[in-house]
């Protein structure tokens, strides 16, 4: 055996080879090279560590500011619920009172329901209210369609005299809603008066101390009145779905629910195809966003201008305020041209003379006015060609 060299004696040193030299600065590279990249990799989690601090400390401080706009909103809404009860029992005691006065008295009442002026209507409209009567109050108000805008005017201040405002507008209108019940002998649509009265109703029924955010209606009438929108839309396949159901029995639909407070999230969907269905009808925009349908009005415009329905998009975009990602201009532009194409169609029909007439009068009308003519106005002329057109 070799004995073991002593550390601390001097031995022969060897030339070191340059390949060696080469292997070593190689790996004094790579060394380098992984260093730095471990170091810049631990740079770039720390500072994602820090954003994504950072983000989380915004999310809880907004969270903490939810929070806190929560609790102040249920509080104040805790607070004033002694006194909305005072105001709302205050109301039926006075209209109960009134409502003796009027059964006590001996005036004859009109048998026709002719009234002279405004304050005529609303005096009858008041006194059948106030008995309750909810089907005399319905006979009155088809009898006036000519003075609807009187009507708009009158009803709520009348359906303030109610007991139980809420029952008495579903009563006076369940002769229509949510189904007919005239059969065939229904004769003229009647859903203008329901649309008008349940419409009458939302001032009525709204907090007086905290607003629209909380309805007044009993538990049983919120129940009445869900149960009324389940009969209804078991009532479509009668009907033929979505696409055969008449737009101003779906206007008064959705205003039941939008009046009643009783829209469901999980129904969203089922709102949506209603509106698009629907979407000629000029309050649609406004009813949308009142069952929450605010966050789709982009999607639903989309939908509307491919389906060559130009004049409603331009509608929607006006009244939820996207004329910026939806400019209206090009959009009247293709409705236009298709308009156009149409009326040549049935200008070259010989048995369609008199509709086309109408129809070229009606181009000639809006080629002179769009350029110039404010957004109700041009509404107005293209919803007219689009009726004649297309219905």
């Amino acid at each position: 055996m070799g004995s073991i060299p002593d550390p601390g004696e001097l031995t022969e040193l060897t030339q070191p080879s340059f390949d060696e030299f080469q292997r070593q600065t190689s790996l004094m590279t790579s060394c380098t090279l992984l260093w730095k990249e471990l170091s810049d990799h631990i740079n770039s989690l720390e500072q994602n560590l820090m954003k994504q601090s950072e983000t989380l400390k915004r999310k809880i401080e907004a969270l903490d500011s939810e929070t806190k706009a929560s609790l102040d909103s249920l509080k104040k809404r805790e607070l004033s619920i002694e006194d909305s009860v005072k105001i709302a029992l205050s109301r039926v005691e006075f209209n109960t009172k009134a409502a003796m006065r009027t059964l006590g008295d001996d005036v004859e009442d009109n048998p026709d329901g002719e009234v002279d002026d405004g304050d005529g209507l609303l005096q009858h409209l008041k006194s059948t209210c106030l008995k309750m009567e909810a089907k005399e109050f319905w006979s009155f108000v088809i009898g006036k369609k000519k003075e609807i805008d009187l009507l708009r005017e009158k009803i709520p201040a009348a359906l303030s005299e109610c007991i139980d405002p809420a029952r008495f507008v579903m009563e006076a209108i369940s002769e229509v809603f949510p189904v007919d019940k005239r059969g065939n002998e229904g004769g003229s649509d009647l859903a203008w008066a329901c649309v008008l009265i349940l419409e009458s109703l939302i001032p009525v029924v709204v907090d007086p101390v905290i607003g629209k955010s909380r309805i007044l209606v009993t538990p049983s009438m919120k129940e009445q009145a869900k149960e009324i929108a389940e009969t209804w839309k078991k009532s479509l396949e009668e009907r033929g779905g979505i696409e055969n159901v008449k737009t101003p029995d779906v206007h008064t639909f959705l205003q039941h629910l939008v009046t009643f407070g009783i829209v469901k999230k999980e129904d969203l969907e089922f709102y949506r195809k209603l509106v698009v269905a629907s979407a000629w009808r000029k309050q649609m925009p406004k009813l949308a966003v009142s069952l929450g349908l605010g966050d789709q009005m982009p999607d639903m415009i989309e939908e509307l201008i491919s389906k060559g329905q130009q004049l409603d998009a331009v509608h929607f975009t006006y009244e939820v305020g996207l004329v910026d990602k939806f400019p209206p201009v090009p959009l009247l532009k293709s409705f236009l041209r298709d308009a156009k194409k149409a009326a040549s169609s049935i200008l070259d029909d010989p048995n369609n003379s008199g509709r086309a007439a109408v129809c070229s009068y009606l181009l000639i009308l809006i080629v002179c006015l769009v350029p110039m003519i404010c957004f109700t106005i041009y509404s107005t002329i293209l919803m007219i060609l689009d009726y004649t057109l297309f219905t």
